[in-house]
C-alpha cells in the first residue's frame, strides 16, 4: 500500500484543562505513595501522544492506528488543578517505519515540558492479538 508522506514541520496542538484525575498526587498505588496535587508528568506525556498522533491521521487506513513507541521528555514546571495545558507535536523525521516528533508543553504560565516522540503505525487487529497471546 502507497501511504501518503508527513512533511517535516507539520504540526498539531491539543489543548487540555488539567483535572483532579490528573494530579501526581492521584496516581498513588499505596496509602503510603504521596504526590503533589500538580499535572502529572505521565499525563502531559499522555496529552504529548494524542497531539502526536492527531497529526498521524491522515496516514492511516482502515483498520490501522498509530502507536507511541518511545518518549524522552523533560518536565520543567508544575501546573496547577484547572490550569489549560498545550501540548504542540512537529514531525521532524521518518525514519524506516518510524515516525519522529518533537514534542513541547506549555500552560498559561510559559513552557512545562519539552521532548522526543517516536510513534509507528500498526494493524490494530494484530496488535491487539498479540496483545491477547500475552495472557497467561
Amino acid at each position: 500500500m502507497e501511504r501518503s508522506e508527513l512533511q517535516p514541520g507539520v504540526t498539531n496542538t491539543v489543548s487540555y484543562v488539567v483535572r483532579d484525575t490528573d494530579a501526581a498526587s492521584s496516581f498513588g498505588l499505596e496509602a503510603a505513595d504521596r504526590f503533589p496535587r500538580v499535572f502529572a508528568t505521565s499525563r502531559m506525556v499522555s496529552v504529548m501522544e494524542v497531539a502526536a498522533a492527531r497529526a498521524m491521521r491522515p496516514l492511516l487506513g482502515k483498520g490501522e492506528l498509530s502507536v507511541g513507541i518511545s518518549m524522552d521528555v523533560t518536565h520543567t514546571a508544575p501546573t496547577p488543578v484547572g490550569g489549560t495545558v498545550r501540548a504542540t507535536a512537529t514531525f521532524v523525521a521518518r525514519e524506516g517505519k518510524r515516525y519522529v516528533f518533537e514534542v513541547a508543553a506549555a500552560d498559561d504560565g510559559g513552557e512545562i515540558g519539552r521532548g522526543r516522540h517516536v510513534r509507528a503505525i500498526v494493524e490494530t487487529e494484530r496488535l491487539e492479538a498479540a496483545a491477547a497471546a500475552r495472557k497467561p
